[in-house]
Parts: C-alpha cells; structure tokens; sequence
C-alpha cells in the first residue's frame, strides 16, 4: 500500500512534538458546480521542531504515535520569517 502524503500549511506549534497542519483541497459542488475549499487539520508529529506558524510543509502517513497523531513532517517547503517575536 503506498504512503499518503498531503500539503499543508502549519497553523498551531503550540504542543510539545506536535504540531497543527491545515489542509486544504478543492473540490467541485456536485448539483450547482461551485468550486469549494474544504479544510482539515491534522495533528503531525515534529520532534526536530522545525516549522513554525505560516509554514508550508509535506506530511506523510506514519504508524500511530498516539490517539491523534497519524502523520509525521516529511519535507519543509516554505518558511515563513516573523518579524513580532
């Protein structure tokens, strides 16, 4: 069986190894035909802590690390530099 992996955008690193990833896929309304954006976040596990808020990153399916977590950081796409902290 061959490894799901998705795109997503960190959007919570608040937890200790984990962190929050939103993934967003369109898909078109089947009777009005109206493009839609459906959201799901995953919990993903990041022992190395390195995303943050506003990154882009790919996650891949893993065996479970817990309850929640499916899914662990495979690649870092995009980072995103903040200025505030």
């Amino acid at each position: 069986m061959a490894v799901k992996e998705k795109i997503g955008i960190v959007v919570s690193d608040k937890m200790n190894n984990t962190r929050i990833v939103a993934v967003s896929e369109r898909i078109i309304h089947k009777k009005y035909k109206k493009v839609i954006t459906r959201t799901k976040r995953f919990a993903v596990h990041d022992s190395q802590f390195h995303s943050n808020i506003g990154d882009q990153v790919q996650i891949r399916e893993t065996k479970p690390l817990s309850k929640k977590k499916k899914l662990d950081t495979y690649q870092y796409f995009k980072k995103v530099i903040n200025i505030n902290k």
